[in-house]
């Protein structure tokens, strides 16, 4: 599309000043179409991704969907920038091909200056093509956690429980942890003193996360029962019991709230005694 503008016009033999109006208004014919091909292309991306979300039931299907959309066009438009330069180039007559030869020998001595940038980009695309990261997953990487605002083939963007954004390289991300695949386990300890009934104790536990699990607030975010896994370890003073229940993968750090505090409250109302002796609740 760029030659044949190119070509609408051919100055030869022209004075100096007609010469330079015909560069001038292929320039423009070339930066005119480039704005018309990206607008088009943006547009078929754009629709192209409404499509695929609205044929899409699943909610990690639809994230990744718009999370390799916005890769697609900065992709478009970083190659169509390429283009549209070289063309304006060449109109100016600048020569492209001592360019381009000129930016291999130097592109060869900036790379051993840039290899983390193109470690950036190959893990970013890794990432992306294998489906480890989407936008608004709750997420591990490089030492930071957080729910991810922006994936691109340079970064990740993080967001924090404290609202801190947190940018991090792709390079620098060795291990993806990722909690919202499926399910994630909303796991509490228990610390109770040693002079209590044991299985007192688990009946309480017990009671009190299948309590939750029949409250219609939570049952949609809970999708299995209350996992007692039984004494974990002992501490000066007190017996640590942990437990589990499986929850949504977004929901489960809010099930875990909800979990202690019905435990809590399970204890108290049993006066079940507590690591530094008092009680719970009303005494035994």
């Amino acid at each position: 599309m760029f030659e044949s503008l190119s070509n609408l016009i051919h100055p030869r033999h022209m004075p100096t000043w007609e010469i330079d109006l015909v560069v001038v208004s292929r320039i423009g014919l070339i930066l005119v179409g480039g704005w018309l091909i990206s607008t088009l292309l943006r547009r078929v991306i754009r629709l192209t991704i409404a499509s695929l979300e609205a044929n899409t039931e699943c909610a990690e299907d639809r994230r990744r969907i718009q999370t390799l959309g916005r890769v697609f066009r900065y992709i478009a438009s970083v190659m169509l920038s390429v283009v549209v330069a070289m063309l304006v180039l060449g109109e100016l007559g600048v020569s492209i091909a001592p360019l381009l030869a000129t930016a291999g020998v130097a592109g060869v001595a900036v790379g051993f200056g840039a290899q983390s940038l193109v470690k950036d980009y190959f893990t970013g695309f890794v990432m992306l093509i294998e489906n480890q990261i989407r936008q608004g997953d709750l997420v591990e990487v490089g030492g930071k956690s957080g729910v991810v605002e922006e994936v691109t083939l340079r970064y990740v963007r993080l967001r924090d429980l404290e609202g801190a954004v947190h940018f991090v390289p792709n390079g620098a991300i060795s291990t993806v942890s990722n909690r919202s695949r499926q399910f994630a386990y909303a796991v509490v300890d228990v610390p109770v003193a040693f002079d209590n009934d044991l299985d007192q104790t688990f009946a309480i536990l017990r009671q009190a996360g299948q309590g939750l699990r029949n409250d219609p607030e939570w049952s949609e975010r809970i999708i299995g029962d209350l996992e007692l896994l039984g004494v974990d370890h002992l501490t000066e003073g007190s017996v640590v019991i942990r437990a589990r229940i499986r929850a949504q993968a977004l929901e489960y750090a809010a099930v875990r709230r909800a979990l202690l505090k019905v435990m809590v409250e399970g204890l108290h109302q049993a006066g079940t005694r507590l690591p530094d002796g008092n009680t719970a609740g009303r005494p035994v």
